[in-house]
């Protein structure tokens, strides 16, 4: 069983900047493929940015590359989620997510769904 517990959400303008962090804690040594995702009112969860621990190997959604960084402390077991030029399109609230995964490309495509452990969330809001 893992626990993971999001913070850093909020409401910023457009253009703003937030970090958003993950804390997990008690069986996370397994859990090598972490995870943002996000689900804005009416539409469906969405990935966002993944990290796969060991090889450091990360991956993007098409709509935040270039904006959005994601990276992993392992020695505080925390993910974080750097989100600058925050668009309105990007308000939605967001989630961390962790399981395991035998590969990269299995960390980076796998669906919300195949993820066992989430958090509770945390609201981002962004205004125009």
């Amino acid at each position: 069983q893992v626990q993971l517990v999001e913070s850093g959400g909020g409401s910023v303008q457009a253009g703003g900047s937030l970090r958003l962090s993950c804390a997990a804690s008690g069986y996370t040594y397994s859990r090598n493929c972490m995870g943002w995702f996000r689900q804005a009112p009416g539409k469906e969860r969405e990935g966002v940015a993944r990290i796969k621990t060991g090889s450091g190997s990360t991956y993007y959604a098409d709509s935040v590359k270039g904006r959005f960084t994601i990276s992993r402390d392992n020695a505080k077991n925390t993910v974080y989620l750097q989100m600058n030029d925050l668009k309105p399109e990007d308000t939605a609230m967001y989630y961390c997510a962790a399981d395991h995964a035998s590969s990269d490309a299995y960390c980076n495509t796998r669906p919300p769904t195949r993820f066992g452990d989430w958090g509770q969330g945390t609201q981002v809001t962004v205004s125009s």
